[in-house]
């Protein structure tokens, strides 16, 4: 009997010790996940077969999920119709769900070719982004600034959607920002206007996005767009960073206070610079580190490879903060079609 009893003390003592977490309990498991942006550049005949082959690759994985960060061609490249039709073609090749937010070569850079950029966003919206679907054969469903904010219902590319249980699942959202400055220096009156409006777009929809990550108590919140917002001294070693000006309202005003204050980690995945990059770079309002938000940047134009990134479980109450796992982890998905992506790849944790 005494021996029974002590068993059963010691039993008791190990359920306290060792009580599953919340996550443990609803059986949390990572998220993996590809982005990949800045591509195709250049002529089909030429990057069309690498671009199918990376695709491939990505299809292989098995994943649910691909975000392209936009620039889906170069910056001199035609903006025809025909050359929509021929990406939004590539975006089908993805056997998973293809969510899409747009890049400056998209349609700002149209007018070095004679076209209207403001006519090329609308053709963007109306083929990229016509329903609540994403792209891919095995679509997503996602929901669109326009159809829940009245006072932005322009803004169809902005799109938000949720992955995993109700309680510390994902949130994810796109925001739509054009490199190098966002449009807001451009020399048409009408564009710089655009830019002013949609970045205010931009910051009421990233704050939404933190609303509903608090609300649904998730584990992370995963934001993509297209512009590199930071401006280095030293682009060749960046440690420290000052936003654009064109960033200032959805970036330096929104993300990085409502960032700094998350009980969540952050992850914001971009394009422009065609450098991968993970590293921690923001700072809050007293110049100190942001350490939940993290910034991943991909690989781009001729280094034509995608990352693949993982979302982790929360660490259990049993493991020392110490030793769990970083909230975000990535590898290179390398294109045996492509240059070395280790060529211009810069990991700072």
């Amino acid at each position: 009997m005494r021996r029974r009893a002590a068993l059963a003390a010691l039993g008791a003592l190990a359920s306290v010790l060792h009580r599953p977490t919340r996550a443990e309990s609803a059986g949390i498991e990572a998220f993996d996940f590809v982005a990949l942006g800045d591509m195709p550049y250049g002529p089909d005949l030429i990057r069309g077969q690498a671009y199918r082959h990376l695709i491939d690759q990505i299809n292989a994985l098995g994943l649910p999920l691909t975000i392209h960060v936009g620039d889906f061609k170069s910056g001199i490249a035609p903006c025809t119709d025909a050359e929509y039709t021929l990406q939004q073609q590539y975006f089908q090749r993805f056997t998973q769900a293809l969510v899409y937010t747009p890049g400056d070569n998209d349609w700002l850079d149209c007018q070095r070719l004679g076209n209207a950029p403001l006519e090329r966003l609308q053709a963007l919206r109306q083929r990229f982004f016509a329903s609540r679907q994403s792209m891919g054969q095995r679509p997503i469903t996602v929901e669109r600034q326009a159809d829940l904010s009245p006072a932005f219902g322009r803004y169809v590319e902005n799109l938000r959607w949720t992955q995993g249980p109700p309680s510390q699942g994902l949130v994810f959202a796109t925001f739509h920002t054009v490199g190098p400055n966002n449009a807001v220096d451009d020399h048409h009156a009408a564009v710089r206007a655009e830019a002013r409006s949609r970045d205010a777009a931009n910051a009421a929809w990233i704050a939404e996005a933190f609303a509903l990550a608090r609300h649904r108590d998730a584990r992370a919140l995963v934001l993509a767009t297209q512009a590199e917002t930071l401006v280095y001294p030293d682009r060749s070693g960046p440690g420290r960073g000052a936003i654009r000006e064109g960033f200032a309202r959805s970036v330096e005003q929104a993300l990085l206070p409502l960032a700094d204050a998350a009980p969540f980690p952050v992850l914001l995945i971009h394009g422009d610079g065609h450098q991968h990059t993970v590293d921690r770079p923001f700072r809050n309002a007293r110049d100190e580190p942001i350490a939940k938000l993290w910034r991943m940047e991909v690989f781009g134009d001729s280094l034509m490879h995608a990352v693949r990134v993982r979302v982790n479980p929360p660490p259990g109450l049993h493991r020392p903060l110490d030793k769990a796992e970083p909230p975000f982890t990535f590898t290179p998905l390398r294109n045996p079609m492509s240059p070395d992506p280790s060529m211009r790849s810069r990991i700072k944790p």
